[in-house]
């Protein structure tokens, strides 16, 4: 099962992420269990995930609970687009050094109300900004201390003033007791069903030989 990790097991590491975000907190560090995995795995667990669907894979209580979160927003303009990154606040995209810069920088991910940054082979950023924080899910590919190799994500924010960390410290109770849990069942689900997939297409490959 996934674990929360010290904020150290993130900024030790020699990620990009540190480059462009020097103003950003980290708020969690978690590690997920991802069994089998290679050193170069990273871009077929993010493939993973992206075949697992975003929001509107969630079960019925995280659902919930973001559809609160929504309707809270439409209500007091949290959400509007001069709250996020058209208007209050710059795009990491604006930071990012020219070795870094891709051309998907700053388009949707998914089913998710993220827009990427970057992805290389060992990690990735995607970045959220709305009237309450700008907020990055940064993932991370890393070898555990049992030599297996798994994934990392770190969630890192900027709050918008007093009310911004207001919102975090209100919501933080929902994100560990449901959100998190509910995220680690998907991931490492998405991972193991990666190798089943896997495992099926190697099998019909020897059929048709």
């Amino acid at each position: 099962m996934s674990r929360q990790l010290p904020e150290i097991e993130h900024t030790a590491r020699p990620w990009r992420i540190h480059e462009i975000t020097p103003d950003f907190r980290i708020e969690d560090v978690w590690a997920f269990r991802t069994p089998g995995a290679g050193p170069d795995d990273f871009p077929v667990m993010r493939d993973a995930l992206r075949v697992a669907g975003g929001l509107s894979r969630n079960p019925p209580l995280v659902a919930l609970l973001f559809a609160v979160r929504w309707k809270l927003g439409a209500l007091f303009g949290w959400d509007r687009p001069e709250e996020g990154m058209a208007g209050r606040v710059g795009s990491l995209c604006d930071r990012l050094p020219d070795d870094l810069w891709q051309p998907r920088a700053g388009e949707p991910v998914g089913d998710t109300p993220f827009t990427a940054v970057y992805e290389l082979h060992d990690e990735s950023a995607d970045e959220l900004a709305n009237k309450t924080v700008h907020t990055v899910m940064h993932l991370g590919w890393v070898q555990a201390e049992t030599g297996e190799y798994e994934l990392r994500m770190a969630a890192l924010v900027k709050p918008n003033g007093l009310f911004g960390r207001l919102y975090m410290a209100g919501i933080a109770p929902f994100r560990h007791l449901i959100v998190y849990p509910a995220l680690t069942r998907r991931w490492e689900r998405a991972w193991r069903e990666r190798a089943h997939q896997d495992a099926g297409r190697v099998a019909r490959a020897g059929e048709c030989e």
